[in-house]
């Protein structure tokens, strides 16, 4: 990673927990490590008393701007074997993205085209232009079985330069039109510009949204995510999408050992007075990259208990700070997991929640592009 300032060195040494002057504002990195793809890596070790963590060399600016640049897709679906993801396929219209969450796992896809996982994943945007031909093209196969497709797993389909590009919308009139089901997951309000089109489709069975939520406290969302909504934004979220017959849920993720954890049963019971009628949780994901921009990001604005927190997550892992196992991956195994999904499930009885997330989207009426210009030409006949 990039070496810190000396705003942030002197802050380190000093041991207070509070966010140090001099910081990037705005962004969840600090730093713009090199991918784990980059011929080149010029390494300046900083030394803690956990051991030693890597900074990498690179030039950080008091203001990074964020570009966004068109890309030609090849695909538009993407197909999922996890065993514990709840969805087959999933859209993902964006490439990076400028909510800036320091704990984001879909950072290191960056490393693929060549940027860094850390500024550049929430600075250097990449959208896919030509998403809907490809979606319509998809469809019209005659080997697509429909499947619900759950939209933004990786990147929120609702970050802020959806407002100008409203590449997310568009798709989404065209589930519409052909009667696809769909699933959503985000941490945005924007989505609410879309409630037209969700109502109508929520009356067939056809969508469902899950919110992200992670903090009550706007102090630590301003520096886990810079850009994201406020806890207030996406409970008002929750309550008018059930207030318009959309199936809503809350999704608790990710869930950081002495962070946030405290904060769970508060979540729950904030989110299902919103509306949320269903909820899951999962334990902060530190894969490749990321792993090290976190551990920047704790001991930069939580010096004292960065290394227990480090340690808890570690105890979910089996000493390590990720296992990528599936079954594991999502919320860990030892103590401190098993207490999480304890507490989780008498939470969920406490508040009234689903006693589990079932998926009731339904897929018998979806109409095939070629299936609906076939019966077209066929009335044509009778004019």
């Amino acid at each position: 990673m990039a070496p810190p300032s000396s705003q942030i060195k002197s802050h380190l040494q000093s041991g207070s927990s509070s966010s140090p002057s001099g910081l990037l504002k705005g962004r969840g990195s600090q730093s713009n490590p090199p991918g784990r793809f980059a011929p080149h890596i010029i390494l300046r070790d900083t030394e803690y008393s956990d051991g030693t963590i890597s900074f990498y060399e690179s030039e950080i600016h008091e203001s990074i701007a964020t570009s966004v640049s068109p890309e030609k897709a090849a695909s538009i679906i993407s197909k999922n074997k996890s065993p514990d993801v709840p969805f087959e396929q999933s859209i993902n219209p964006y490439k990076g993205c400028e909510h800036g969450c320091v704990y984001c796992f879909a950072r290191p896809s960056h490393a693929y085209l060549e940027l860094s996982p850390g500024l550049d994943f929430e600075t250097t945007l990449l959208y896919k232009e030509n998403a809907v031909a490809l979606l319509e093209q998809s469809l019209k196969n005659p080997r697509y079985r429909c499947k619900p497709i759950a939209l933004g797993v990786n990147t929120d389909a609702y970050q802020p330069i959806e407002k100008q590009l409203e590449i997310t919308r568009d798709i989404l009139k065209t589930l519409q039109k052909y009667r696809h089901p769909v699933s959503i997951i985000t941490k945005s309000s924007l989505i609410l510009r879309d409630i037209d089109i969700l109502e109508e489709m929520a009356r067939h069975q056809l969508c469902s949204v899950m919110v992200s939520m992670t903090t009550l406290d706007n102090s630590l969302k301003v520096i886990m995510e810079p850009r994201a909504a406020s806890a207030n934004a996406r409970l008002k979220t929750i309550s008018e999408l059930h207030q318009r017959g959309i199936p809503t849920g809350v999704l608790l993720a990710p869930m950081i050992p002495k962070i946030n954890d405290q904060e769970l049963e508060d979540l729950l019971q904030a989110s299902y007075k919103a509306g949320a009628r269903s909820a899951a949780w999962i334990l902060i994901r530190l894969p490749h990259e990321v792993k090290d921009l976190f551990s920047e990001w704790l001991f930069t604005h939580y010096p004292r208990r960065a290394e227990h927190v480090l340690s808890l997550i570690r105890q979910c892992h089996q000493g390590q700070l990720y296992d990528s196992s599936f079954s594991h991956r999502m919320q860990g195994s030892g103590h401190f997991a098993q207490l999480m999904e304890q507490r989780f499930q008498l939470a969920l009885k406490r508040f009234g929640f689903s006693p589990q997330m079932k998926s009731s989207l339904n897929c018998k009426l979806f109409s095939r592009p070629d299936a609906e210009t076939t019966a077209t030409r066929q009335l044509s006949l009778f004019d």
